[in-house]
């Protein structure tokens, strides 16, 4: 069996737990933007006045927040899929175990469980994206680009959660990732406000975090503003991010087993 061969077959195994629970995730993934936009798009950008609207390079608060939102869910569902479920695959359910007892190897479950993830983020950025289609928010088609951006965000994310999560021996790590990195990007990275309004040390670390630069893309295709000389930097950094990720959590996860 071929490294991809085996890769489908994680991916497919993921699918057959899934698909008993997809309608909930969908819906959830429905709800969530709207929620969002509709509370701070329109709730706070209706405090907003004409002057503040200028740091938002002359658009609304709702349009400049959506593209945010929708680069952070990508992170966040990465986090969400790559943290817990691995954990449990490794050390409770056992599931590698299982699977390596069979022709699939440690490279085809990182590869299943990265394509897995993709499919996971690709669905509900689509949703996502339909949500802000009906806040007129899209100003080009370009902004179907958002999508696979998305993915190359979730990713990037997913690959380097996965080498960590390899080299765990309890859950308690989790609570530090979720609460000193990922809420920190979440808030820090271009999702709610112009990095502008920080100081400008603080800007240069926020240019170094990973979501700025998805943030930057997606938001750039959606409302038409994708900088052609800034792009390719973006882009080389999520690709830069996912191989390595994805090559520590192939070493990492080979190490675990081998235990």
């Amino acid at each position: 069996m071929t490294v991809l061969a085996a890769s489908g077959r994680v991916w497919q195994r993921n699918w057959l737990v899934y698909k008993r629970l997809w309608h909930r995730s969908l819906a959830f993934g429905f709800l969530q933007p709207v929620l969002f936009l509709t509370a701070m798009g329109i709730g706070i950008g209706a405090l907003l006045t004409p002057a503040s609207l200028e740091a938002f390079g002359g658009v609304e608060f709702i349009d400049w927040l959506g593209p945010g939102l929708l680069a952070a869910m990508a992170m966040q569902t990465a986090t969400f899929e790559s943290t817990y479920p691995i954990m449990n695959k490794i050390m409770w359910g056992r599931n590698y175990e299982a699977m390596l007892s069979t022709p699939v190897g440690i490279r085809s479950i990182v590869g299943g469980e990265l394509a897995w993830g993709a499919f996971r983020i690709g669905t509900l950025a689509t949703i996502f994206l339909v949500v802000l289609a009906l806040f007129g928010i899209p100003r080009s088609p370009m902004a179907i680009l958002a999508i696979p951006v998305a993915v190359l965000v979730g990713v990037a994310f997913s690959a380097c959660l996965i080498a960590f999560t390899a080299t765990q021996k309890n859950d308690v790590g989790f609570s530090a990732i979720f609460r000193f990195v990922i809420n920190p990007l979440f808030l820090f990275s271009g999702t709610f406000f112009p990095l502008t309004q920080l100081p400008d040390e603080l800007q240069v670390v926020a240019w170094a975090t990973p979501l700025f630069h998805g943030v930057e893309l997606i938001r750039g295709a959606i409302l038409d503003q994708l900088d052609p000389l800034a792009a390719p930097l973006h882009l080389g950094y999520l690709l830069l991010m996912f191989g390595i990720g994805a090559w520590l959590a192939e070493r990492n996860l080979a190490r675990r087993m081998a235990d």
